[in-house]
């Protein structure tokens, strides 16, 4: 795990994510020399960086793969006072300019976000605010939430919100495992996701109990404040290829407006998983790494 900072002067955790030795996706430790593509990923709100890693094992692209902590998850500082969504942008960026700085040379080849729910709108927020970052977007999901939703729902309770105050400590991590994989959402994902979610979305307590890292205050806020940035409306900014990845639809699930979010982008695409709800890359990484390596194989052809 290493840090770096981001706006505000907050600590943001991120790690590289390495395939398993000898497979298809693997690149060299040293890093970007041997990868086709560097690829950033961003995990949804309450969630952890370590969630996408059996995404990135099934990769068959070989990638230099970097993920982070978004501030106020996991290993990274919390924001003081209101989450702003605009911030999270900020810790991509503050990731991929360490990342350049770790490999002296900058990232091996084009750079792919990857972005999950809240991630999704992470990486599509960081090319609105550094146009050229990415060569690609592939977002499953993203909170990018139409301006009439936004005005049809305005001084209505989230119900994710108040779904953040859920219980948040344990005995022990094992206890915590026993406990998510006993009942939705988490009883659908793949185990290898749920250790990997209670591995760096838990911070272990001095009596050996443990706890979500993510507060609920933040958590809650976050929700809460989902509706008031400013991506919807710079859309038409984002000038690289978006895949807007989206599994069925579901109540209160982003689905229902993928196709809006595709439809606005200069050079978006709607991908539709009818098989997945929508913690879909944690219930079938294969599938999703799979889409994944068709946005970077196209990337890569058109670079010759």
């Amino acid at each position: 795990m290493a840090f770096t900072t981001g706006s505000g002067g907050v600590e943001i955790a991120f790690e590289r994510l390495d395939a398993p030795s000898g497979s298809a996706g693997s690149a060299s430790a040293a890093g970007s020399a041997s990868a086709a593509a560097t690829v950033v990923f961003a995990h949804a709100t309450g969630f952890c960086g370590s969630v996408w890693r059996p995404v990135r094992e099934a990769l068959r692209t070989p990638v230099d793969a970097w993920t982070l902590d978004v501030r106020g998850h996991g290993r990274s500082g919390a924001p003081e006072g209101e989450f702003r969504w605009e911030d999270t942008a900020s810790d991509v960026l503050a990731v991929l300019d360490a990342v350049r700085g770790a490999a002296g040379d900058g990232p091996g080849g084009p750079v792919v976000g990857v972005g999950h729910s809240m991630g999704g709108a992470a990486v599509l927020l960081a090319e609105i605010a550094r146009p050229g970052t990415f060569a690609a977007i592939w977002a499953y999901e993203p909170i990018v939430i139409p301006a009439d939703i936004v005005a049809a729902t305005a001084g209505m309770p989230n119900p994710l919100a108040v779904g953040a105050r859920r219980r948040r400590a344990f005995a022990s991590r094992a206890e915590a495992r026993a406990n998510y994989a006993s009942k939705p959402p988490m009883n659908t994902f793949v185990p290898a996701a749920l250790d990997a979610y209670i591995e760096g979305a838990m911070l272990d307590e001095p009596d050996g109990s443990a706890r979500l890292a993510c507060r609920p205050e933040v958590e809650a806020g976050i929700y809460q404040s989902g509706s008031q940035h400013s991506a919807w409306d710079r859309l038409g900014e984002v000038a690289c290829p978006v895949v807007v990845a989206a599994g069925r639809e579901e109540p209160f699930s982003p689905a229902a407006f993928a196709a809006r979010i595709a439809e606005r982008l200069p050079h978006g695409r709607l991908e539709r998983h009818d098989e997945l709800a929508h913690f879909g890359p944690m219930e079938r990484p294969a599938s999703v790494a799979a889409s994944i390596d068709a946005v970077l194989h196209t990337v890569l052809a058109e670079l010759g």
